[in-house]
């Protein structure tokens, strides 16, 4: 059996907007909830400006992160957007996952990708796809 991962359809929504609207450059942010879903979404700016890889300024991942936790959310997982490619982990990704017990997810802008939103556990450099159960909240 795969592992999953429950998420709300607003923030599958949200995120593909995100991605569509930023075409040129990797999109970014984070994603929260409680009770083992994905409930909410926090949008956040690529410091790099890049087509190839995304950061989150230290100070803005800061107040992303002290968000969540005076909404009562844990942190669940990320997202980014692949503009060009595939959207599966690039060796950047898999060397740059340093939260080994969330979720990341990678979009694709392209409104003809196969599936354009896909989740993945990355650890100790081991990759393994979730399955995204779409709840609603």
């Amino acid at each position: 059996m795969i592992p999953g991962i429950r998420v709300c359809a607003g923030i599958v929504e949200e995120m593909l907007r995100h991605a569509r609207n930023e075409p040129r450059i990797e999109c970014c942010g984070l994603l929260a909830g409680r009770d083992h879903a994905i409930t909410a979404i926090f949008p956040a700016k690529n410091a790099l400006a890049s087509a190839t890889t995304y950061e989150i300024a230290p100070q803005e991942l800061f107040q992303l992160f002290r968000r969540m936790r005076s909404e009562g959310l844990d942190h669940m997982g990320i997202y980014h957007s692949h503009p060009a490619g595939e959207n599966a982990p690039s060796p950047r990704d898999i060397e740059q996952a340093y939260y080994p017990h969330e979720a990341y997810f990678i979009i694709s802008p392209e409104p003809s990708a196969p599936r354009a939103v896909r989740a993945f556990s990355i650890r100790d450099g081991l990759v393994e796809e979730l399955e995204i159960e779409i709840v609603t909240q």
